[in-house]
């Protein structure tokens, strides 16, 4: 079982910057693929990133690429979402997600979630 919990949500302006973390627990966190996701009002849960088990291979939405990064320390059981350049269009609850499987882009195959952190991005 692995629990997660997201901090580093808040408050900017559009082309500003925030950095989403998510603690993990867990003494297998280094074995499961990481995502994050996010939810605006009224839309569907959407991908956002994902990164492997070991931190080599990463894959972004196409409305993030260039914009986000995600990481992750293992040693700290640790993963961020560097999110630069922001736009209104970013706001959303984020949740970071994780796999002992193969998932990429699919909520369903994710099984343990964080109960999610706020961004919103004023214009």
């Amino acid at each position: 079982q692995v629990q997660l919990v997201e901090s580093g949500g808040g408050l900017a302006q559009a082309g500003g910057s925030l950095r989403l973390s998510c603690a993990a627990s867990g003494r297998t966190f280094s074995s499961y693929t990481m995502a994050w996701f996010r939810q605006a009002p009224g839309k569907e849960r959407d991908f956002v990133a994902q990164i492997s088990w070991s931190g080599q291979s990463t894959y972004y939405a196409d409305s993030v690429k260039g914009r986000f990064t995600i990481s992750r320390d293992n040693a700290k059981n640790m993963i961020y979402l560097q999110m630069n350049s922001l736009k209104p269009e970013d706001t959303a609850v984020y949740y970071c997600a994780a796999s002992s499987g193969s998932s990429r882009n699919n909520p369903s195959g994710y099984p343990y979630w964080g109960q999610g952190a706020q961004v919103t991005v004023s214009s």
